[in-house]
């Protein structure tokens, strides 16, 4: 087995080279040996506390992955229900409404269709990442040196459609308007998922490679601004009120406005703010330190208390429970909800954006138009070898401003603010910058291009 495909949240790499059914059935055998670990003494008793969900996507070789995962699994002594093909959100309410150890989603997420992989939950659909548990998984599968073993657990095939279906929609007002949305699917779970969720609702979706073939007619990334063309078209040719575009496994969204205009995610934080703190005054609102200032403005003044988290879903699932957070976003377009376990759903985002556009009877554009206050670079890259030795030399350049690191390093000055943090898996630095004009912020990124070299 390939250690590297053992990444900070998940476990990835290319189907058969890197990962192939011998190493999901050890992955299976070693996540149910580990995860009834995490248990305590109520959650043993539980009726299903020896039990894990197994559930997998679209992709050509996720059903044998998924087959050899549960065979691994009940070789261990556990139990398996198996979902079948499902969006990875609704793995998490099938952990918390069915009340089993965990569960295991087969998935590559935005990777090319070569990929696959597996993103662990424990109970109550706790994500297990190297801090929580991943490095012990990646311990105990690699120290099997066999794919033999008499399942002795049970397995069971369960639908949980319906019931995820009327979770998703518990959450849409009843007077929702009839609105035009433009959904591309992105040739991922969305397809599935969109229709029979959303299909009794008075909306007329415009759907976009909704279709499975083993191939994605674009990357299956909406953070990719070029990915977003195909649901830009179809916003404009059809008139629609505004368009979503779906990553692969449908736990993540990008949204255009009513013109076709991209609207990054931490804009869309922003505006759900002011929609949750009016239903739930006084409440935490969780965000991740990428996003604009525009975050915490809007939390403030709607009488919300902000916490600012480091990235990543692991980090943003633990302040989302710790502190009791209504709402949490992501500028990576995963979006959190206290109501949904403390986990994150692209399909329940979606619910929340007809509630808005609705209920305010005015153009999405102009619901974000006050929202876009500053000016930013968006995410960029940069392919560093000593990475320490860049953040300090950056931290050294920028002094004179207000320093942190709870994730890399962040400088916040007036007018303008920066964050570079390491990625986790690769060579790279990540740089956002933000400003109050666009020649401050071409400014900034010129003096830091100048010691971070050119982005890749």
């Amino acid at each position: 087995m390939d250690p590297a495909i053992f990444k900070a949240y998940d476990i990835r790499g290319i189907y058969p080279e890197q990962i192939n059914e011998d190493d999901a059935w050890k992955i299976g055998c070693a996540a149910a040996r580990f995860l009834p670990s995490l248990l305590h003494g109520y959650e043993r008793g539980q009726p299903n506390g020896q039990t894990l969900c197994i559930g997998r996507d679209m992709r050509k070789h996720s059903e044998p992955l998924a087959q050899a995962l549960s065979e691994g699994i009940r070789s261990a002594g556990m139990n398996v229900i198996d979902l079948g093909m499902i969006d990875t959100p609704q793995m998490y309410f099938a952990i918390n409404f069915m009340n089993t150890c965990g569960g295991v989603q087969v998935t590559a997420s935005h990777n090319p269709a070569k990929y696959n992989g597996f993103k662990i939950s424990g109970y109550s659909a706790k994500p297990i990442g190297v801090d929580t548990g991943l490095n012990d998984v990646r311990h105990l599968a690699m120290a099997l040196i066999h794919t033999r073993g008499k399942p002795t657990g049970k397995l069971e095939q369960r639908d949980l459609t319906r019931e995820y279906k009327d979770h998703v929609l518990k959450f849409i007002n009843p007077k929702v308007a009839k609105l035009k949305v433009a959904i591309d699917a992105s040739n991922g779970m969305a397809g599935k998922m969109v229709p029979v969720v959303f299909g009794g609702l008075p909306i007329t979706i415009i759907e976009r490679n909704f279709e499975h073939t083993g191939k994605f007619k674009h990357p299956p990334d909406p953070l990719v601004e070029k990915n977003l063309a195909q649901v830009k078209t179809a916003v404009k040719k059809y008139t629609c009120d505004f368009g979503v575009c779906f990553d692969g496994d449908a736990d993540r969204m990008m949204m255009v406005d009513e013109q076709g205009a991209t609207i990054s995610c931490d804009l869309m934080t922003a505006l759900l703010v002011s929609y949750f703190l009016r239903k739930y005054p006084n409440s935490t609102v969780v965000y991740d330190l990428r996003s604009s200032r525009v975050v915490v403005e809007e939390i403030i003044k709607n009488g919300g208390t902000p916490r600012r988290e480091r990235v990543g879903h692991a980090f943003m699932k633990k302040a989302m429970r710790d502190s009791h957070a209504i709402f949490g976003g992501e500028l990576s377009g995963h979006f959190y909800y206290r109501d949904n376990y403390y986990t994150d759903s692209a399909m329940i985002t979606l619910v929340h954006i007809l509630n808005i556009v609705s209920e305010a009877k005015k153009p999405l554009s102009e619901l974000i138009k006050p929202l876009r206050r500053y000016y930013s670079s968006s995410e960029i890259n940069f392919k560093i070898e000593d990475k320490q030795a860049k953040i300090e030399e950056l931290a050294k350049r920028y002094s004179d401003g207000q320093i942190d690191r709870l994730d890399g390093l962040t400088v916040v000055h007036k007018e303008w603010w920066f964050n570079c943090r390491p990625s986790n898996t690769e060579p790279l630095l990540r740089l956002n910058v933000e400003a109050k004009s666009d020649e401050l912020l071409k400014e900034k990124l010129s003096e830091i291009e100048q010691i971070l070299g050119k982005p890749v």
